[in-house]
């Protein structure tokens, strides 16, 4: 007997920040698959607790599979959204290689993402034309991501920037920067928030020319506004009429 999927998505961190559909999916779960952190946020009474590494998506993806073609109710948890660089579409590539499991009963719960918080948090920077961007090279190269940057600056659009920064990559988005400030100029305003609605949250908003590679981590989502996105008191918005 064939069980079910639900790929979920815990928000940003916060626990009223989890939709209702999520909590539901997380209290009926018999197994919770996901990398290590997400997996402890996801922990539910009776259900199994499959935790691994944030570099094993696909393989994590195949064993969720596994396990509810064998009748479990799996969750896969994500954290923001599970379709914004998250583990949606890691399941679907791993399901597209296992036509025999096609007829799963598969489901994809949508969260509050980093970048809807963030921008919450600040007003409304993302409130005409944006785009999102992962700055990790982890799985696609760093060239591309350079352009995909600059084309996107130079198109004018507010940018929300997913994992600017790591240990293992601290130089990247100094780069990052300096491509940001040839298309934009150094008076565009920029927003660091790291862990939104955890207890170390931070907010800083400040201009390209101030900003410094150091103010953002794995744990920071930056936003960069577009030419219209302004100041207006402590909040950051970019109006709905902006050309």
């Amino acid at each position: 007997m064939k069980g079910s999927l639900n790929i979920v998505g815990l928000g940003p961190g916060a626990p009223g920040q989890i939709t209702g559909e999520v909590e539901f999916a997380l209290m009926a779960a018999t197994d919770i698959v996901g990398y290590g952190p997400y997996v402890e946020r996801a922990a539910t009474p009776g259900a199994v607790l499959h935790a691994s590494d944030n570099r094993v998506e696909l393989e994590r993806a195949h064993h969720a599979l596994d396990l509810a073609a064998a009748g479990g109710r799996v969750v896969v948890a994500s954290s923001g959204d599970p379709g914004v660089f998250a583990m949606a579409a890691a399941v679907f590539e791993a399901l597209e290689t296992r036509p025999e499991d096609h007829g799963l009963d598969i489901h994809v719960l949508p969260g509050v993402t980093a970048m809807l918080a963030a921008a919450a948090r600040v007003g409304a920077p993302l409130g005409h034309d944006f785009c999102a961007l992962n700055l990790s090279d982890n799985l696609k190269p760093w060239a591309l991501i350079e352009k995909r940057l600059r084309l996107a600056a130079e198109a004018d659009f507010a940018m929300a920037f997913y994992n600017p920064r790591s240990t293992a990559r601290p130089h990247q988005f100094e780069t990052a920067l300096a491509v940001l400030r040839a298309a934009c100029g150094p008076s565009r305003l920029i927003v660091f928030a790291r862990a939104v609605g955890g207890a170390d949250e931070r907010i800083e908003v400040t201009t390209l020319g101030e900003a410094k590679a150091e103010m953002a981590d794995m744990r920071t989502l930056v936003i960069v506004g577009s030419s219209a996105t302004r100041r207006v008191g402590r909040f950051v918005y970019t109006p709905r009429s902006a050309p």
